[in-house]
């Protein structure tokens, strides 16, 4: 990754410069496998960018193209020959060093697809860049403390539903809650969503919306409580994120979707020094949610409440714990 970053910044050096005129200057680097990579600058911005050729695939003429804070996808054609180019180039308003990491993950990603044909790879370039489109959208800064124990939680139900048997590219497939997804996991026709916790007393658990826990569209729907304990003997998140690529590793497309997640989530290798507190797994309840379960829906409150944010106390839930796999088979998945 270090030489291509290298090569990127570089080409992108040659190619500064001051101009009136409106277009593209490009200068061809390294491709990845079937793919054809050129650096470029947009003028008469001078905005840096990574254009992408896929000469042998076809993009959708409705095919709704990523666009997020700082940074624009357009199709482009530099040689005048129709074939399929698409630019991801910097907006003014974007910065320099962000961009410039975002488009050498974009170019590592599509070195890691190397020997795949091209479909796959604009499908893994348009992955990948929906991936920091989400990351932008959440502020592109090291996740939070409490988004540090969200994440670790949802890795370590990701690591037991592989254990209790499915199939590694669908658990991470199911994990759509870093997609701005409803819940954390969608599988079949209900979900699972993931809520983690430091509290030794009480499991409380905050709810976002009133749709988080509504059953009515899907079902069945279960909520997993992760309690987490601090200890010096415990993982770092990213010893968690290390966990789960030694789970995905040897399954190209699981591997694939996990890179694409953990960026969504908003982790990137680059904050890895950012997270040095250290947990272990205290305990995993899995809970369906039905009668008796605690819960605002849009179908339980005054038809004047139009959003609420809510927190319960997953201790206090009377329906008792069922277990990943137990869930697992309810749903359908094994």
């Amino acid at each position: 990754m270090a030489q291509r970053t290298d090569e990127i910044l570089l080409a992108w050096e040659s190619l500064s410069a001051t101009s009136d005129e409106s277009g593209w200057r490009t200068i061809a680097i390294k491709p990845a496998g079937a793919c054809q990579l050129r650096a470029g600058r947009r003028f008469p911005g001078n905005e840096e960018a990574l254009v992408v050729g896929f000469p042998a695939a076809t993009l959708g003429v409705a095919e709704r193209l990523p666009d997020g804070q700082g940074f624009a996808v357009e199709r482009v054609d530099p040689d005048g020959d129709g074939k399929t180019w698409i630019a991801l180039a910097r907006r003014a308003s974007g910065g320099s060093e962000l961009f410039s990491a975002m488009a050498c993950d974009v170019a590592g990603s599509l070195d890691a697809e190397a020997g795949s044909d091209q479909p796959r790879l604009l499908r893994v370039f348009l992955g990948r860049v929906r991936a920091w489109q989400e990351f932008m959208r959440k502020g592109a800064q090291p996740l939070s403390a409490e988004g540090e124990v969200g994440l670790a939680g949802e890795l370590t139900v990701l690591a037991a539903m592989v254990d209790e048997g499915l199939a590694v590219a669908s658990a991470v497939q199911a994990w759509v809650g870093c997609l701005d997804g409803l819940r954390d996991f969608e599988i079949g026709t209900g979900g699972i969503e993931v809520k983690s916790t430091l509290s030794e007393v009480g499991f409380p658990a905050r709810v976002g919306s009133l749709e988080q826990l509504d059953d009515s569209a899907r079902q069945p729907l279960f909520v997993a409580g992760v309690r987490l304990r601090q200890s010096v003997a415990g993982k770092s998140l990213p010893d968690f994120i290390e966990q789960t690529r030694d789970i995905v590793r040897g399954d190209a497309e699981a591997e694939s979707l996990l890179s694409e997640r953990l960026v969504a989530a908003g982790y990137l290798d680059a904050h890895a020094d950012r997270y040095p507190r250290r947990f272990q797994v205290a305990g995993i309840l899995v809970i369906e949610v039905g009668p008796g379960f605690p819960r605002l829906t849009p179908a339980t409150v005054h038809v004047g409440v139009r959003r609420a944010a809510y927190e319960i106390d997953l201790d206090s839930v009377q329906c008792g714990s069922v277990g990943v796999g137990a869930a697992l088979n309810k749903l359908g998945a094994i």
